[in-house]
């Protein structure tokens, strides 16, 4: 050969090295290791677009540094199609390997899926305790069956007009929870004795509270934090049936009747999307919800977004409680790649992930560690500037989150949770007319029906 490069020189360079005129040699482009493992993985498809696209990205970020080729699919639960796809995975024992898990799920299913105590030890470790309503939900016979997500779990505080609660009921939320790491004055007012002639005033002015109080999960959830902060057990523990003797029961349920006389006539049908409307097109002075609707309203309806703000919801005699909605990560047990699946939701759940996922999903994700309430978007979120910032729990807040139909055993608590016998159980009185004993009657058979299986 010409330029005295042989046939063996050649063969030497292999795929390292090209030839090219003069004799010069290019090294190759580096080509990344290619994956030997695919990881299926089927998510929920989140509310906010770009939460699809932060979850495809980190998964394709840890993919590529672990050699996995990680498939994404986001499953809608419009339709419930996420139930669905749950129940026909379990029942045959094939799928995804990892699921987003709805509330209650990883409860129903969990002797089908993988446990995860080593992640989740290593995780506490790093970021402390995991708030106690995500254990309740997630752990079963002591392991831990799914990891608490980020993505599309979600807070339902107080989100109300700051301008119409000051004018009509006299409450200036934001000096009582500024967006700085304190209170203000008034938040020891801040109860449902308050609320309930806030309610009152608002109405009288044409700007009702937004409640619903139907079968959907925004009312069933709602009314479970306010009954939880009266100390009030519809079931014990133990699974007993305790809703016709508990005095926080039949004290909570005499004030929600009272408080049905100020909101709008039809919340009784109101489904999950009604109190968005209700605050979004300025009729309504307060709703119990994420900052999606304000989100919306920030597109849709800019002069009532600027208006809006973000803070915990009233005290009762046994504290203060926020709904919390949370999905869970789980990995089933005949997956035949539990270790990468592991090594994922690690590294979804460390604390840069979770950052990215609630920054891109405006603030909405919320994550199961107390430690992560300080993230950057909750506090320069707007307009107006901080209007979530107290959307997290934070450690001055004195609040906890709350799940309705708690501490029941999931079993039987999923079952009055999705047939919303709280709700029900105030149209018994507030539109049927019965008396409260009567109500209370008939909500012990039916939990009792629960409870026996």
């Amino acid at each position: 050969m010409d330029q005295g490069f042989t046939r063996r020189d050649m063969l030497r360079a292999g795929a390292g090295a090209a030839i090219v005129a003069g004799g010069t040699t290019l090294t190759a482009p580096a080509v990344h290791a290619q994956a030997t493992t695919t990881l299926r993985c089927g998510f929920w498809d989140h509310w906010v677009p770009a939460g699809n696209g932060i979850m495809r990205e980190l998964c394709a970020e840890w993919g590529r540094n672990n050699r996995v080729d990680v498939q994404v699919d986001f499953i809608t639960s419009v339709g419930n199609q996420n139930l669905l796809t749950i129940a026909a995975q379990a029942q045959a024992r094939s799928g995804h390997d990892i699921l987003s898990f709805p509330t209650w799920e990883p409860s129903a299913h969990a002797r089908l899926l993988e446990p995860v105590d080593d992640i989740v030890g290593r995780l506490i470790a790093k970021y402390g305790p995991i708030n106690p309503t995500a254990e309740y939900l997630a752990k079963r016979e002591g392991a831990w069956r799914a990891i608490p997500a980020v993505s599309g779990s979600q807070h339902k505080p107080s989100l109300a007009r700051f301008d119409l609660l000051q004018q009509h009921a006299g409450l200036d939320v934001r000096a009582m929870y500024p967006a700085e790491d304190r209170l203000g004055p008034g938040v020891d007012q801040w109860n449902w004795a308050t609320f309930l002639t806030a309610a009152e005033r608002c109405a009288a002015a044409g700007f009702h509270f937004g409640l619903p109080m139907g079968s959907f999960t925004d009312a069933v959830d709602w009314v479970g934090a306010f009954f939880r902060s009266h100390n009030a057990k519809f079931i014990d523990e133990n699974g007993q049936v305790t809703v016709r003797r508990d005095p926080g029961v039949r004290a909570g349920l005499e004030y929600l009747v009272r408080l049905a006389r100020f909101l709008p006539n039809d919340v009784w049908a109101w489904d999950d999307a009604s109190n968005n409307r209700a605050l979004i097109s300025g009729r309504s002075a307060l709703i119990f919800n994420p900052p999606s609707t304000w989100a919306v309203a920030k597109r849709d309806a800019p002069a009532v977004a600027e208006k809006c703000w973000t803070f915990p919801m009233p005290a009762g005699p046994a504290g203060r409680f926020t709904p919390y909605l949370p999905y869970f990560w789980g990995i089933w047990s005949f997956s035949r790649n539990k270790g990468p699946a592991k090594g994922l939701l690690e590294f979804l759940s460390d604390r840069t992930s979770a950052d990215r996922q609630t920054t891109t999903s405006s603030g909405y994700d919320i994550p199961p560690f107390g430690s992560m309430s300080n993230f950057d978007i909750w506090r320069t979120e707007g307009p107006p500037t901080g209007v979530v910032y107290n959307y997290p729990l934070k450690p001055h807040h004195q609040a906890q989150q709350s799940i309705a139909f708690a501490p029941a055993p999931a079993e039987i608590a999923v079952q009055a949770y999705n047939q919303a016998i709280n709700t029900k159980l105030v149209a018994r009185v507030a539109q049927g007319g019965e008396t409260i004993d009567q109500a209370l009657t008939w909500a012990e058979r039916e939990l009792r029906n629960f409870a026996r299986g």
